[in-house]
């Protein structure tokens, strides 16, 4: 395998993310509303991250369009709610999931025919598309978007409480990366790491690689749609920024940020990312030059600096410190 691929974690860098697992259970106990749906949100974006890094750094497929799915399945939560009630967490939560998938199934249909930068463009054409297609068009929301005014309803655990929707999320963030663990190592996820390697040699060996892409393609699509409704769950409001180029980018610098290959290092950079974003922002005016309101700027030399001297990410820099016993 590449070295750029995070598969296997040292033994400390497993033990401090344990840690921190058990801190974000009990983060609710000690943080305030406003920090607990900041946290809640950094777990969406984290099985957001991953799901792309299913694509990128175990397929070797880098996508610009992620967003789409991300963004379609909070607009279905958005049309399946309906106006004095909440819609039932049960079925359509399954329901937006499935429609994400089903888009990205079709959609990658036809990307993933594409190779390399071709295919970077194809993604984002795509994402465009649906983008522009939610944007001009009144009936499904427009510029302005839509209004979600209930959470769903989970029947046994009220999502309205911040506490309970928080613990929700921090289930189905273990879970997915649960999930995508055991498919990394899973016969299938060693063909789409022999993808990212060589994807001429399996195709010499006998693999139909095209299927194989289009199954990562369209489940990386769903689980993105699953980040996507919570997204829309949380913040009680869709729109098409949420299809943009902007957030595709987003994920793939917390993919970038935190170490590809390792579903745990896509998690870490999309916590860090949005920490590193809360930061920036809040940055002071210096000689009359606001540093905060140009926090683009920084993000973007920060990427450049991780590309530069961590390709690794996160995981990578804490795994060569343990590595030299720094």
């Amino acid at each position: 395998m590449t070295r750029a691929n995070l598969e296997r974690l040292p033994r400390g860098v497993t033990v401090a993310l344990v840690l921190c697992v058990v801190a974000l259970a009990a983060f609710p106990f000690a943080g305030s509303d406003f920090y607990i749906q900041m946290v809640t949100r950094m777990m969406i974006l984290a099985i957001f991250a991953m799901s792309l890094d299913l694509l990128q750094g175990v397929t070797g497929l880098v996508s610009l369009g992620h967003a789409a799915y991300f963004g379609l399945a909070g607009y279905a939560l958005a049309f399946l709610t309906p106006e004095a009630e909440p819609v039932s967490l049960w079925w359509s939560l399954p329901l937006a999931v499935a429609g994400a998938g089903l888009a990205a199934l079709v959609i990658g249909f036809f990307v993933v025919r594409t190779h390399g930068i071709y295919f970077i463009m194809v993604t984002m054409a795509f994402a465009q598309m649906v983008y522009f297609l939610f944007f001009d068009n009144k009936v499904l929301g427009g510029s302005d978007g839509l209004y979600i005014n209930f959470r769903p309803s989970g029947g046994v655990f009220d999502l309205e409480s911040k506490t309970q929707f928080y613990y929700a999320t921090l289930v189905l963030m273990l879970a997915v990366y649960a999930f995508l663990r055991r498919l990394l190592w899973s016969p299938f996820g060693r063909v789409l790491a022999g993808i990212r390697v060589n994807e001429h040699r399996m195709r010499a060996m006998g693999y139909g690689t095209f299927g194989y892409k289009l199954a990562a393609f369209s489940l990386a699509g769903a689980l993105a749609g699953l980040a996507g409704y919570l997204w829309g769950a949380q913040t009680g409001f869709v729109n098409p920024e949420l299809m943009g180029f902007h957030m595709s980018a987003h994920a793939v610098m917390m993919v970038i940020l935190g170490g590809m290959g390792n579903f745990a290092g896509a998690a870490v950079g999309a916590f860090g990312f949005e920490y590193l974003l809360h930061t920036l922002k809040d940055l002071p005016t210096l000689g009359g030059f606001n540093l905060g309101k140009h926090w683009q700027l920084w993000i973007g030399l920060v990427i450049v600096l991780f590309i530069v001297f961590a390709p690794r990410g996160l995981l990578g820099l804490f795994q060569r410190k343990e590595a030299t016993g720094e």
